[in-house]
Parts: C-alpha cells; sequence; structure tokens
C-alpha cells in the first residue's frame, strides 16, 4: 500500500516561503481535467485499490513540527505502508528519513536538486532546508545519498560532502544512465533540479537544470526498489500557469508508477 501525504510546512526556508501550499496545489494539479491520472506505463491511479491519501499533517513550527512529521512517517511505514510525502521545504526530508530508519535503519538516498543541502547551519539555524542532509549523516541514518542535478557547491558544502562521503553527479555531468544506487532506495525530488524555464514555481532559481524527461528517466528506470519519496519546495506564490503544479503533479504519477 502506498499513502500520499501533505506535509504543509515551510517555517525553515530561507529567502521566501509560500512551499506550505505546496501539496493542495499538487492535488489540484493532478486532478485537474486539462488531463488524466494514468501514467506512461498506461497504469490509471484513479481509484487504484494499492493508493490512499492520508491527507495533510497539521503542524506547528520547530521541533514539534518535526517530532509530528517522524511521528506520522513511522506509524505509516512500521504498518506495512510506502509513503509519497508532498511537501513543503526540504526540511521535512530529516524527519520523514528518521521515520523511515525506525524499520530500514540506514537507508539509500537518490536525491534530485539543484543544491546539496548539506550546510552545517545556514543563517545561524541547523534545521534549515538547506541542512537536512548532514543532519540526517549526523544520525548516521543515511548508508548512500547521490545527488542529481547539483550547481551551486560552495566550499563548505564540498567539505560535507567529502566528509560524509557524498556521490554527486552535476547538472554539467548529468548522464542518466550513469544513475546507479543501491537499493533499496529513497527518493526526494526538490523542483529546482529543473531549469527555471520548467519549474518556475520554486523560491530559488537556479538555470542551467534538468529537463522533466532527464528526471522522468531517470525515476522509470530505477532498477531498486523504491521504499519511499517526497516532492518539495512547490512555491506556488512564483508559479506560472501551473506550470511548475502541473510538472510535480506529473512527478507524482510517475514516482506512484515506479513505487507500486
Amino acid at each position: 500500500m502506498i499513502s500520499i501525504l501533505g506535509i504543509p510546512y515551510d517555517a525553515d526556508s530561507s529567502f521566501l516561503q509560500g512551499a506550505s501550499h505546496g501539496p493542495a496545489v499538487i492535488r489540484n494539479a493532478f486532478r485537474c481535467p486539462s488531463t488524466n491520472t494514468a501514467t506512461e506505463d498506461e497504469i490509471e491511479l484513479d481509484g487504484h485499490p494499492e493508493i490512499s491519501d492520508a491527507g495533510d499533517l497539521e503542524l506547528g513550527s520547530g521541533q514539534n513540527a518535526r517530532d509530528h512529521i517522524e511521528a506520522a512517517i513511522r506509524n505509516l511505514v512500521v504498518d506495512g505502508h510506502k509513503v509519497l510525502s508532498l511537501g513543503g521545504d526540504h526540511s521535512i526530508t530529516y524527519p520523514i528519513l528518521r521515520g523511515y530508519s525506525s524499520k530500514f535503519g540506514k537507508i539509500n538516498v537518490l536525491q534530485f536538486d539543484a543544491h546539496p543541502d548539506l550546510y552545517d547551519e545556514f543563517d545561524g539555524h541547523r534545521y534549515s532546508h538547506a541542512c537536512p542532509f548532514a543532519r540526517a549523516f549526523e544520525d548516521n541514518i543515511v548508508a548512500q545519498l547521490l545527488q542529481v542535478g547539483i550547481r551551486t557547491m560552495n566550499a563548505h558544502q564540498r567539505t560535507q560532502a567529502d566528509k560524509f562521503g557524498v556521490e554527486i553527479i552535476t547538472a554539467r555531468d548529468f548522464v542518466e544512465t550513469k544513475i546507479e544506487i543501491s537499493e533499496p532506495v529513497y527518493i526526494t525530488l526538490d523542483l529546482d533540479v529543473f531549469d527555471p524555464a520548467f519549474a518556475p514555481g520554486v523560491s530559488h532559481y537556479e538555470p542551467g537544470g534538468l529537463s522533466i524527461r532527464d528526471v522522468l528517466n531517470v525515476i522509470q528506470h530505477i532498477d531498486a526498489p523504491i521504499i519511499g519519496a517526497d516532492i518539495v519546495e512547490l512555491n506556488p506564490t512564483r508559479d506560472f500557469q501551473n506550470i511548475t503544479a502541473m510538472a510535480a503533479a506529473k512527478l507524482m504519477k510517475e514516482l506512484l508508477a515506479a513505487m507500486l
């Protein structure tokens, strides 16, 4: 069984907020009559017996929010569910991984992102959306982290990546046939991995990114069980004619298909 869980949280965002509106916008795009709910493998997702919507979490901020996210994920995973989480800013991935670790121990993570999100702290905040993977490594809950699409590596994050043994395929060096990840795998997909031409509805524009097709091809050819995934950093306040929302809904469909 796959549960879709909305995590409307952006209290740990830098620069701009707005990602807390992501879950509702992605669900609306998924139901948009301009398209349908079939995947590219011709799986009909609407009413699929192995997929359920767990609704949205009601969250405050800070440690209470992180604890709530972790507990919700843990309860679903322990009950045998895979979870596709809709964010929310990227800080939510840290408590999600903690929840998953209660069943799986150390986790193999495939991260699509423009940014490494490995800061020890950002603007004095250790739980910023720029820091989730540093916290996850410190908690010893990540076995392998493969980052794809990176194009903002600075000296501090390079030091962090080397310290934690992170594998990085930059946007400049991206060749989809080179994507290899140990199994089982958790996928975290930050929408700013895409060039802003494909996904303008994000807070941090980073030109020179991947295309929607690039990422879909990787997801559709992962030769490993996918235990869970998240889609994060949709900021509807910056979107244009729902371009990013529709892209997120498309990615949601193909992630569900890959997880089935």
